[in-house]
């Protein structure tokens, strides 16, 4: 079994692919950043001074512990629970980047597939036999 994983593992598609997994991860991390520093703050100056990332509709507020003088706990810290929409307006944004980049990759994939297929391939040697018969063809040709 080891034997079969080391034959997987050293193919060229599986360090391929790893190769092409971490570069994706990276370049979502670019896209994000690029989304999140670059694009939406200009944005949501356009847009009175709106910042995305802290877009959100509160369903509870926050509530801090409250405690007695011996230090029980009266009241325990209850979090804030919102829907944070804005922060989901940033992720919509960064993966229809990514989608477009990734279809602008394919698409010249694609094309240069494409290239290297029309280009007509060079006919095939010929055999032995043939290049005997047409030797004895050219004899006979000759003779006549």
């Amino acid at each position: 079994m080891l034997k079969e994983f080391k034959d997987f593992i050293s193919k060229g598609n599986v360090i391929d692919m790893a190769v092409g997994l971490i570069m994706a991860t990276y370049f979502g991390a670019i896209v994000k950043s690029l989304v999140n520093d670059i694009i939406m703050p200009p944005i949501g100056k356009l847009l009175g001074g709106v910042d995305f990332s802290q877009l959100k509709v509160v369903i509870q507020e926050p509530v801090k512990a409250v405690t007695d003088s011996a230090g029980k706990i009266l009241v325990p810290e209850v979090k804030e629970i919102a829907i944070n929409y804005g922060a989901f307006i940033n992720t919509v944004i960064t993966f229809i980047i990514v989608a477009f980049a990734i279809f602008i990759i394919v698409k010249g994939y694609n094309n240069m597939k494409k290239k290297e297929e029309e280009k007509p391939a060079s006919p095939p040697e010929p055999s032995k036999e043939e290049k005997l018969l047409e030797e004895i063809r050219d004899l006979l040709k000759n003779k006549s």
